[in-house]
């Protein structure tokens, strides 16, 4: 707060004339069991220039909020707050979004401007949120479609969140699917009738050590055998895991007939291998198809003459 002249105040950049009515003694009470004190009216008989007692910032506030059950919000103690709360997220406020007062516009360490809410802000802070970039994140989506033949249109035309809109590059067809599909493969254009079952595949042994040091092993197909353990298997990024091995299979159908073939044939002269999901539970976003880390090389072994096999019949 600055005065410029004896008949004008200065609060928060902007110069108010100072009103020369009374201040009553109730209004003064009100506003220091609020946490401020009155300095002096200002701009009309309706506002009051106020002194936060926490951070002695200056504030315009209505007589009116003053005197009902209100609490007098401190601009400069909200501002402190939503600093610091946007560090703790990893972003940086620059300002207050002029279209909306429950937001903000920050900096994220990409480099890019967010409009975000406050309350958002503030559970990124507290850990229960996080906040991502638009901007990074189109482009994220645009090359992981353009890595599978599509092209990223837009959202789902239904609202689904976890759907996007895509564009098959090969005849031109746009559908929606949802976004995790995209990322495995496991998805058919419903233009050209190109599916998943009929595009090559992998059989794959991948190496988990759980939490109390177990070490695990699993079978299984996919078309992209380091996405399937990186983004729909691994839930910890620090749990040592890896692919051991993994066997080109011309078809997903043929990867799905072998891979039956294979867990039926463990399970009959290994049953004391098969390991009880209630030893993986919450470390691997999987329900059964795991073995003791002892029947490793029996796996590999069993995956090596699989490729044998697929080879002489090629």
């Amino acid at each position: 707060m600055t005065a410029s002249n004896t008949n004008t105040m200065t609060i928060n950049g902007i110069s108010f004339p100072i009103h020369t009515g009374t201040i009553k003694p109730d209004w003064i009470a009100e506003a220091a069991g609020k946490g401020f004190d009155i300095v002096t009216r200002v701009a009309d008989r309706f506002h009051l220039a106020l002194r936060c007692r926490v951070c002695g910032g200056m504030s315009k506030v209505k007589l009116f909020t003053l005197r009902t059950a209100a609490r007098p919000l401190c601009s400069h103690c909200l501002t402190k707050e939503w600093v610091a709360d946007a560090q703790a997220a990893g972003l940086e406020f620059l300002r207050r979004d002029p279209a909306n007062r429950h937001y903000g516009i920050y900096l994220a360490e990409c480099g890019h401007e967010l409009s975000r809410q406050f309350a958002l802000v503030k559970q990124a802070a507290e850990g229960s949120k996080r906040i991502r970039c638009g901007t990074c994140q189109s482009a994220i989506e645009h090359a992981e479609a353009c890595a599978r033949g599509w092209t990223l249109v837009g959202p789902d035309p239904a609202g689904n969140p976890n759907y996007r809109a895509y564009r098959h590059e090969a005849c031109g067809h746009v559908q929606r699917m949802a976004r995790v599909n995209l990322q495995s493969g496991r998805h058919s254009c419903g233009g050209c009738g190109v599916d998943w079952p009929a595009a090559p595949s992998h059989l794959y042994a991948m190496m988990f050590t759980v939490a109390n040091g177990r070490e695990l092993v699993k079978i299984g197909y996919s078309n992209d055998p380091e996405k399937r353990l990186r983004y729909h298997l691994q839930r910890d990024r620090e749990m040592p895991c890896e692919i051991l091995r993994t066997v080109a299979v011309p078809t997903g159908q043929e990867a799905i007939r072998i891979e039956k073939g294979l867990h039926a044939k463990l399970r009959r002269e290994h049953s004391e291998c098969v390991v009880a999901p209630e030893a993986y539970r919450g470390q691997i976003r999987v329900q059964s198809e795991i073995y003791d880390g002892s029947l490793t090389n029996i796996i590999l072994a069993e995956l090596a003459q699989i490729e044998a096999q697929l080879s002489e019949a090629a």
